[in-house]
């Protein structure tokens, strides 16, 4: 089930067997914030709580306020108990809580989202995780008007393979995902180079007109169909609903260390329950020592680093960012339930 505002209300509490933790105020917590442009869900739940990924538990729908199940800038946020547990909610004034009808005096802007959407919405746009057969299958780019290998916006190509759909995106082969543990293939990474027009087609020869392109367009790059790949706003920082223990198994522009804000893989996805909005600790791994006395090799425990937030979701895949890190982290530190 998708963890989306509007399934936010009073009450809400996540039943897993595993999880004891309950949502801890942080001792510097405000009364009262407005919500400024700029903020996210996650910044917002941060100054609230020592563990931001309960904001479910605290979050209180109040149904006498205009737009109740999303955040806006200006809107003003209070702390209050209900039922004698603490518990976030929009209200009419940052004055008094007062759960009453409020008349808005600006316009309203678009909700705010869970996490900088411009740390990953190029990053969104450009990347596709697909099977090895989807992408060999695809047509293929034989070369340009004139007998030009290389290409771009505004230019003609010629392809060949069966017709996909009139628009379509062009995309290049990129990195393969295996399991570091068992071997078992993930995904294939498929960058996206550009947009077309099929104009028109002869047998499997296929002409296409390109619209835009990031990159040149080259020989052997692949027609797959486009699809719309913004990321909703709309998903809460949460623990995840099931028991999740993974690796990083990569990080977006090959960078040895990560840090804050970084983009990266890991080898858990949807056929382990995750979700985007899922939270997830990682776990620097121990350094490797030299027992003095009995001459073996061990490694030491690891220790929790960071925090990171699902943001989108594959099969057995998913692509988070990383949140917090109070030191850097590396490929292969492992992920698990925060």
């Amino acid at each position: 089930m998708r963890k989306l505002l509007y399934a936010l209300a009073a009450g809400m509490l996540l039943a897993t067997s595993w999880a004891h933790a309950a949502p801890e105020l942080r001792s510097d917590h405000p009364e009262r914030y407005t919500v400024v442009k700029g903020d996210t869900l996650w910044d917002i739940s941060a100054r609230f709580l020592n563990n931001p990924w309960y904001w479910p538990e605290i979050w209180h729908v109040n149904p006498q306020v205009e737009n109740p199940h999303l955040i806006y800038p200006g809107d003003r946020l209070a702390l209050v108990y209900i039922d004698g547990k603490p518990r976030v909610t929009k209200v009419a004034s940052s004055d008094v809580v007062k759960l009453s009808p409020k008349v808005r005096s600006e316009p309203i802007e678009t909700p705010i989202p869970a996490i900088p959407l411009d740390a990953i919405n190029g990053f969104l746009s450009n990347t596709r995780i697909v099977d090895a057969e989807e992408l060999n299958g695809a047509p293929y780019i034989l070369e340009g008007e004139d007998g030009r290998i290389i290409t771009g916006a505004g230019d003609k190509v010629y392809a060949r393979g069966e017709k996909p759909a009139d628009s379509v995106g062009v995309f290049r082969r990129s990195r393969e995902f295996r399991d570091p543990v068992t071997g078992e293939f993930l995904g294939l990474e498929a960058r996206s180079i550009g947009q077309g027009e099929i104009t028109a087609e002869n047998g499997d020869i296929l002409t296409m007109m390109l619209k835009d392109s990031n990159q040149e367009v080259r020989i052997g790059d692949r027609l797959l169909v486009g699809e719309e790949r913004r990321i909703t706003t709309s998903f809460v920082p949460s623990p995840p609903d099931s028991e999740i223990e993974g690796q990083m198994i990569s990080v977006e522009g090959g960078v040895t260390q990560i840090g804050q804000f970084d983009v990266v893989a890991v080898n858990r996805g949807e056929r382990e329950g995750l979700e985007p909005g899922d939270v997830l600790a990682v776990l620097k791994a121990g350094n490797m020592v030299r027992d003095p006395v009995t001459g073996e090799t061990i490694e030491l425990p690891s220790e929790r680093s960071g925090l990171m937030m699902i943001f989108q979701t594959y099969d057995k895949m998913s692509y988070g960012l990383i949140l917090q890190a109070t030191r850097p982290l590396s490929v292969g530190d492992k992920v698990t339930n925060p």
